[in-house]
């Protein structure tokens, strides 16, 4: 999927400015317009890492046609940053790992601790 970006242009003295028309909120700059969709890219994967945290919905990307007439932006160049859909996906999928078991042992008294299986802990880990 492909989110379309507003880029506000930058110069000596002022950065790229970039926003994410389709996802309230989410914008980013850069000193340098390549940086500045660098940095959008990411801007936009931690905007949809919240909005899953928080149980919002994603809104689907529009095109860029949709931005490119809207006043808000004159002036202002367009492109559009890929995202991975597994992003989104929440299916919960088997996986297998391998660690040292006293790395192991050491993350079972931690999951049990908290109150989790070892698959929750380690989830839970990984979001925080």
């Amino acid at each position: 999927m492909r989110y379309p970006i507003a880029i506000e242009p930058g110069g000596d003295d002022s950065a790229f400015g970039v926003v994410v028309p389709d996802l309230p909120g989410c914008f980013s700059a850069g000193d340098t317009i390549d940086e500045a969709i660098n940095n959008a890219e990411d801007a936009i994967n931690q905007w949809i890492e919240v909005a899953i945290d928080q149980g919002l919905e994603i809104p689907s990307p529009s095109t860029v046609a949709r931005w490119a007439d809207d006043q808000e932006f004159s002036g202002w160049t367009f492109g559009v940053v890929k995202v991975d859909p597994a992003a989104l996906d929440e299916k919960i999928e088997r996986v297998n790992i391998s660690m040292p078991r006293r790395v192991l042992h050491r993350l079972d008294e931690r999951a049990k601790a908290a109150g989790e299986s070892r698959s929750g802990y380690i989830a839970r880990m990984a979001l925080t």
